[in-house]
């Protein structure tokens, strides 16, 4: 039986986040993450992907570090408004920019959306996807970027959302989608996101894949997209 004392409460603080100290909100200021550089993969059949990867977005832009969303077919359909909560959020926040690529509706769902266009939409998304990599391999990842650069100019995240959905509904090529994810920077962290099928091309490449499964949702009784938790 050991004779040692357990530590003091003022000891056991040391040994936890920050020391014991609660966190607190500070202002954002420029910086470069340490730790940078993997592939994430969020897919499944279940709703919150692109919540997660947007909450983590917010997150790694908290700390000051330059972040940018690219949505593929985030487009809208005629149960959702023209306005988006999470463009309002990033255009009030420093070190976080988005653009879209979508077109309305989904491919394939007879929703008076040309599938052609879907096409074209995902290829030049996926166009814009390569000049953002491309750039972010010009750019020092390992210093703090400018809050108001531009995209352009380099970025710690790059968060291409619904890419994965492009793939599956056959409007892009998975494996030009990988040997993309395989060039990108070292220090660039790339989160891909969407499917409901397994991307199992991806998944030797990936450093982190969740699945988002469904359990229960509401729009299987005939709930419409919701504004606020859905757009």
């Amino acid at each position: 039986m050991s004779n040692e004392r357990p530590d003091s409460p003022e000891e056991t603080r040391q040994h936890t986040p920050g020391g014991g100290i609660s966190p607190a909100a500070t202002d954002i200021e420029p910086a470069a993450p340490e730790e940078f550089g993997l592939v994430q993969a969020w897919w499944g059949d279940g709703k919150g992907k692109t919540t997660a990867a947007l909450g983590m977005a917010f997150r790694a832009a908290g700390h000051g570090y330059r972040v940018h969303l690219l949505q593929f077919l985030k487009g809208g359909a005629d149960s959702v408004e023209s306005v988006r909560g999470e463009y309002n959020v990033i255009a009030a926040l420093p070190t976080i920019s988005y653009e879209n690529t979508g077109h309305y509706g989904w491919k394939g769902r007879m929703d008076g959306s040309d599938d052609d266009e879907h096409a074209a939409k995902a290829q030049a998304a996926f166009d814009r996807t390569k000049e953002l990599v491309a750039a972010a391999g010009e750019a020092d990842l390992t210093a703090p970027l400018p809050s108001d650069g531009n995209a352009e100019d380099g970025v710690h995240m790059l968060v291409l959302d619904e890419i994965l959905y492009a793939v599956e509904m056959g409007l892009l090529d998975a494996d030009e989608v990988l040997e993309l994810v395989e060039s990108k920077p070292e220090n660039l962290e790339l989160v891909l996101t969407g499917g409901h099928e397994e991307p199992t091309f991806l998944l030797d490449a990936a450093d982190l894949v969740s699945e988002v499964r469904k359990v229960n949702h509401p729009f299987d009784d005939g709930t419409r997209a919701r504004k606020g938790t859905e757009y």
